[in-house]
């Protein structure tokens, strides 16, 4: 078998890789387990400075990482470079606190003191997508590593060229060979790998659909995982919010990555008094998006990654106009480019929520309104929804924005803003997004084994 990367701008060739056997797998996890006894003995400082080099080459070589996966999955180049720009401040960042987050801690227990512990798990398998092929690995394993553990990557299929080049950039770096490396292989393979006692934990970021069957293998083989699935995320906009505000941050948020992102707005709740205006202007909003060539600097849009993703989209598009939904933008099909796997930005009106619009993730540039009266109507909506990974919220009542924000289902709630990551802040979801928490400090002790000492 052989992973294919194809250019979804182009439709072209960007590379072939065979697919690794079971022997070289056990292989792979046999120098993972020895190469992390070593790094467990490392000391923090040693494993800090090597995560911060980690940051320099990642700088050094920002251009040749970007350029690859806009070739692979279409992402905007500009969008790219961010990419690798973030990528390298969280490994700083992390880096930074390392020390101090995984110190053994005293806590005073009955007039005697107990020490609280923060030791590595071993070797983690980290199961990764392929919309944001750096940032999703990297904000995994520079804690993994800063923890002390060794990592094996398993990266989407269409996206292997850069897998390998960033494990290569982190071997430059000064990581040990052994102690991240990743592996070619398909799905079957992965749950002989989650059951081997090689195996001390997986993370996995991608569907609810894949994350259940990885949580099925990992519970199976009693193992901790973490699990940042998908997201249906409403943006709530109050009858007192900044409009132009709200509707640019709706379209930030709604159109990074092409819309191929699972923090990505994709459920507008509107007031009804400013329903019309609201539409009028994201309708605007879209249509003046520059779709084309992600690697023209001045494209907002590019293609989606796959073939398969745009057709499934489009299904989704066609399955809600059958059932009442009305597209109030006018870009056409037609106006795409004639080659790639481009979908037009589209708003979506007078949809049902009963329509895939409103119960379905939808992963591309296309976004559904629906109206409300009431802010306790605004928090059914956006709670009416197997997801809960993040919301937002628009008002200039501050009181009111904590109000409503507390009862959202959610991991995240952005006020008068679109949702992003943050390395400083714990990120995760609950319900059908997933559990456990990435980044910030709780994420930094998630691939940890905590052990007490009194």
């Amino acid at each position: 078998m052989k992973f294919t990367s194809v250019n979804p701008a182009t439709e072209s060739v960007v590379a072939t890789f065979d697919e690794h056997t079971d022997e070289h797998v056990h292989g792979v996890l046999r120098l993972a387990v020895d190469a992390s006894c070593t790094w467990a003995s490392t000391s923090p400082a040693a494993r800090r400075d090597v995560v911060m080099r980690i940051a320099e080459v990642l700088d050094a070589q920002r251009e040749k990482l970007a350029r690859l996966m806009t070739e692979e999955m279409g992402k905007p180049l500009t969008q790219a470079r961010a990419e690798v720009d973030k990528c390298s401040a969280t490994c700083r960042y992390l880096a930074s606190i390392a020390e101090d987050v995984l110190r053994s801690e005293w806590i005073d227990v009955d007039g005697t003191r107990a020490e609280l512990l923060y030791e590595p798990m071993g070797v983690v398998l980290a199961i990764m997508p392929w919309n944001f092929p750096l940032w999703q690995f990297i904000r995994f394993a520079a804690p993994a590593m800063l923890a002390g553990n060794a990592v094996v990557l398993k990266h989407a299929p269409n996206v292997m060229a850069s897998a390998e080049l960033m494990v290569s950039l982190l071997h430059q770096a000064g990581v040990p060979a052994d102690l991240v490396q990743s592996v070619r292989v398909d799905e079957n393979a992965v749950a002989d790998m989650i059951a081997d006692p090689r195996i001390r934990a997986v993370t996995f970021t991608g569907s609810a659909r894949g994350g259940s069957a990885v949580a099925a293998l990992a519970g199976a083989a009693v193992k901790k995982s973490i699990l940042e699935l998908g997201g249906n995320d409403p943006y709530i906009i109050c009858d007192d919010a900044d409009v132009a505000r709200a509707v640019d941050a709706c379209v930030r948020g709604r159109m990074v990555n092409s819309g191929q992102s699972c923090i990505a707005a994709k459920r507008f709740l509107v007031h009804a008094s400013i329903y019309d205006d609201v539409i009028a202007r994201l309708a605007q909003a879209f249509d003046a998006l520059r779709v084309g060539d992600p690697l023209d600097e001045a494209t907002d849009i590019g293609p989606m990654a796959r073939r398969d993703l745009r057709d499934g989209l489009l299904d989704q598009v066609d399955r809600s106009v059958a059932q009442g939904a009305r597209i109030a933008t006018r870009r056409t099909a037609a106006e795409m480019p004639a080659h790639g796997w481009y979908v037009a930005p589209m708003l979506l009106v007078d949809a049902s929520t009963t329509s895939p619009l409103f119960r379905e993730e939808l992963f591309g540039p296309v976004a559904g309104v629906w109206s409300f009266t009431t802010d306790a109507e605004a928090i059914a909506l956006a709670n009416d929804s197997r997801y809960g990974l993040a919301a937002a919220v628009f008002t200039h009542d501050a009181s009111r924005a904590s109000a409503i924000a507390a009862q959202l289902q959610c991991g995240t709630v952005a006020v008068n803003d679109f949702v992003r990551s943050d390395m400083r802040l714990p990120f995760g979801g609950v319900k059908d997004s997933g559990y456990g928490r990435e980044l910030g400090v709780v994420g930094m002790r998630e691939f940890t084994s905590i052990k007490v000492l009194r």
